[in-house]
């Protein structure tokens, strides 16, 4: 493994996984299900998986579920990130960031350019902190989700990835809560 530290151990961490779509199914879900296989083949641990429609209010509630839960640390949300009008993923996640995680915009649109070209502008792809809980909003292709989980959240969600990783500092995203009970 690249910039791995082999002295540091795997930390699985528990990642929820929620397809948007108006058409998808369990039995045809190809994104949800390259992510399933993904995150477990790495070692991390399903902690749910659903489907909802593409509906602001039913994305945000399910998420805030997840986020509101003490075993989930990661969500994926794959489909509706795109630009028509039923394309409301961040739209409805968004509001709930704490932390605007711009980064993983840049560095998902880089990967993405170097394998579909300028097509890579029509996802609006994002994420953010909420609370305790990292999410990441992935276009509903399977080939944007190998390219996420691949290039940027195999890596990241690995805590002997180095020179630094999201699992390192899991335990400090409720610093700014601890600080406000003093």
């Amino acid at each position: 493994m690249r910039n791995a530290e082999k002295s540091r151990p795997f930390i699985p961490v528990a990642i929820a996984v929620l397809t948007v779509s108006d058409t998808r199914s369990p039995e045809d879900d190809k994104s949800g299900n390259t992510l399933v296989t993904r995150l477990m083949e790495a070692g991390h641990t399903l902690a749910e998986r659903a489907i909802v429609k593409d509906d602001v209010s039913a994305i945000r509630a399910q998420v805030q579920r997840w986020i509101d839960a003490s075993d989930v640390d990661v969500v994926i949300t794959t489909g509706g990130t795109g630009f028509t009008g039923r394309d409301v993923t961040p739209d409805a996640l968004e509001p709930l960031f704490e932390k605007r995680m711009d980064g993983f915009s840049i560095a998902f649109h880089q990967l993405s350019y170097e394998k579909i070209g300028t097509s890579t502008v029509q996802s609006r792809a994002t994420a953010g902190v909420c609370g305790t809980t990292f999410v990441f909003c992935l276009p509903g292709s399977p080939g944007a989700c190998k390219d996420g989980w691949d290039g940027i959240l195999s890596k990241q969600l690995d805590y002997r990835h180095m020179p630094c990783n999201f699992v390192e500092i899991m335990p400090r995203l409720d610093e700014h809560l601890q600080r406000s009970k003093l």
